[in-house]
């Protein structure tokens, strides 16, 4: 059962399983996936017979790694830090020196695996994490595969992690999923975006499916438009060698961005469980038409971080300054996109999506505007136009759901103001620390895929994109950079609603950090 479908207090352990991270030397696994299992240790959630070994190229032991491992863990939890926890999780943490291209080191992890089994009681349930470069993915598991480390029984299981980028474009998303195929069913593959472990994004479906006065109104006759925001305040930092070949359009909106359209816009499945959830969201991208090159003129608009000042006073520097950039970079930090969708429900309503880099606040949300009354009652009173209902369900940060509505303003004459009503969960459930990887990783162990992409999904994303990516790189922009770092992007953004008669909703940030948006 997915913790999609319970609370974190309730749910069983996870089957016994060793987890087996490729990579485990890197930022990811101290920041995010050492964390997750301490949280999924703290809840109970990590079964008896549970191991992790972790594969490097680093010359170190099982003590040695642990012992580097635990200062960064614990700076990383901050005041979640439980020393006890800690104590019972790190007793369970292993090592080994690997080189991932070298086919007789994996000879060695087949006996390191076995000693584990026999020492932890795992059962022979191995959870491969491979939080390496996307360009391993292939040579990894064709040596996995080579020893048999995939292959499965009804006795035990085997499953494969991996992290996006899951391609860079169509063509290299088809190698990708080829390659993946040649040693694993597609039920073994587990494609990651630790967007779907936020509780907003899971509780989509719930609040969709779950509240009898939405559904009735989740379509063409009452929504007038959805916006989907994902803002960072960060810039490129120390990835710049690789943004210079992804950009914002290929890093966020084939990931991230179409797959909360995707649990946004789809029809009812017929059950929680991954095959439904997964054909419904297929469906949902299949309808949605993809750009012709004359549209992508008017229907899709990027941009480039210039230097700037921050919302906080820290001036930053531009993009084509940052380590690893080319000077005279083309490539788009900010990306921002129109899109129409061919089914009977949506027909007709425009998905506004934007990302960027160095924007004036880290932030994300979806924005679901429904149409406007009608004001012909209102014809003898001073109201002259009534402000658009709004559901805006916000996912990082202060993760909650926000409603805007009309109320009457209090006194003798008749004039309307909009009213918020804002549910928040941490008022309701409490701060449970999280990485955002916990119900993810728990998910996989447990082999349920419902929050993980399949192969078609991956591809049929880089399919709506296609067109952008092909006419972006046959006509480079001639006005970058064109935003300053600390806006919300460039100005030609705010045309992309103009021209339809609407704007992008104003992002709700403190007064001390409020910048101007574009249009």
């Amino acid at each position: 059962m997915s913790l999609i479908q319970t609370n974190f207090t309730e749910a069983p352990p996870a089957p016994p399983n060793v987890m087996i991270i490729f990579g485990a030397g890197g930022d990811l696994t101290r920041r995010k996936l050492i964390p997750a299992l301490f949280h999924l240790s703290a809840a109970g959630l990590l079964p008896k017979g549970f191991a992790m070994l972790g594969l490097d190229r680093l010359d170190l032991d099982d003590q040695a790694f642990r012992e580097r491992i635990a200062g960064q863990v614990e700076d990383s939890l901050g005041a979640a830090f439980d020393r006890r926890v800690w104590e019972g999780l790190v007793s369970r943490i292993h090592y080994m020196q690997i080189d991932m291209l070298e086919g007789a080191d994996y000879e060695r992890l087949c006996e390191r695996l076995s000693e584990i089994d026999a020492e932890r009681g795992t059962n022979g349930n191995y959870l491969f994490y491979l939080a390496v470069p996307p360009s391993l993915f292939g040579p990894v598991t064709d040596r996995l595969g080579d020893v048999g480390l995939l292959h499965q029984s009804e006795h035990d299981w085997r499953r494969v992690i991996i992290e996006k980028p899951f391609g860079r474009d169509l063509e290299s998303a088809i190698a990708l999923n080829t390659s993946m195929h040649r040693n694993m069913d597609e039920d073994q593959i587990y494609r990651i975006d630790h967007y779907l472990g936020k509780e907003t994004v899971q509780n989509i479906m719930v609040f969709r499916f779950a509240n009898s006065f939405f559904e009735p109104v989740w379509n063409r006759n009452h929504i007038d438009h959805v916006q989907i925001t994902v803002a960072e305040s960060v810039g490129v930092e120390h990835r710049g060698a690789y943004y210079e070949e992804a950009g914002a359009l290929r890093d966020m909106i084939p990931n991230h961005l179409l797959v909360l359209l995707g649990f946004l816009a789809m029809e009812p499945p017929s059950s929680f469980q991954a095959e439904a959830v997964r054909i419904e969201i297929n469906k949902v991208l299949d309808a949605i038409k993809p750009l012709t090159p004359e549209e992508v003129l008017t229907h899709a608009v990027r941009g480039q971080y210039d230097a700037g000042t921050m919302p906080n006073g820290e001036k930053v520097p531009a993009y084509r300054a940052s380590p690893g950039v080319n000077p005279k970079s083309f490539t788009d930090t900010y990306a921002a996109l129109k899109l129409t969708m061919d089914n009977w429900r949506w027909a007709g309503v425009p998905f506004y999506l934007r990302t960027g880099k160095r924007l004036a606040a880290h932030y994300t949300e979806v924005a679901i505007q429904f149409k406007r009354a009608p004001t012909i009652m209102f014809k003898h009173t001073d109201v002259d136009e009534l402000a658009p209902d709004m559901v805006v369900l916000r996912i990082q940060p202060n993760e909650g759901i926000q409603m805007s509505f009309g109320a009457k303003i209090p006194g003798p004459t008749m004039q309307v103001g909009s009213v918020n009503m804002d549910f928040c969960y941490e008022d309701y459930f409490g701060n449970r620390p999280a990485t955002g990887y916990e119900t993810l990783i728990y998910d996989c162990m447990n082999g349920d895929a419902t929050l993980f992409k399949h192969a078609d999904t991956v591809e049929k994303g880089w399919e709506i994109v296609q067109s952008v990516t092909d006419v972006w790189a046959a006509l480079p922009p001639r006005d970058f950079p064109n935003y300053a770092a600390g806006s919300w992007g460039p100005c030609a953004a705010g045309d992309l609603t103009k021209r339809d008669g609407r704007m992008w909703r104003r992002i709700a940030v403190p007064k001390a950090r409020i910048a101007a948006e574009p249009g």
